[in-house]
């Protein structure tokens, strides 16, 4: 079992950056791929970004490419989402989600959910 806690959204101008966290507790951390999810208002969840269990490899939407970078740190059980050059539709509430495979391209089977953290880029 693994509890997800997100942080860090808020409301920002276009152009502006932001940074969200995802602290974990329970089993250990390094056992899970993580990876970060979004949804918009009336519109489906998708994928965002995820990162392997040691952090060496990374996937992206291409969305995000080139103005998201996810990472972690193992020793503070926590993921980050670093985002910059935020545009409208970055607008969302922002999941972090756990799973034990590490095939980082296969964007379901992960099991442990937050509760989400809400991001709004204005115009």
């Amino acid at each position: 079992q693994v509890q997800l806690v997100e942080s860090g959204g808020g409301l920002v101008q276009a152009g502006g950056s932001l940074r969200l966290s995802c602290a974990a507790s329970g089993r250990a951390f390094s056992s899970y791929a993580m990876g970060w999810f979004r949804q918009a208002p009336g519109k489906e969840r998708d994928f965002v970004a995820a990162i392997s269990r040691s952090g060496g490899n990374r996937y992206y939407a291409d969305s995000v490419k080139g103005r998201f970078t996810i990472s972690r740190d193992n020793a503070e059980n926590t993921v980050y989402l670093q985002m910059n050059s935020l545009k409208p539709e970055d607008t969302a509430v922002y999941y972090c989600a756990a799973k034990s495979s590490d095939i980082l391209s296969i964007t379901t089977l992960y099991k442990y959910w937050g509760q989400g953290t809400q991001v709004t880029v204005s115009s």
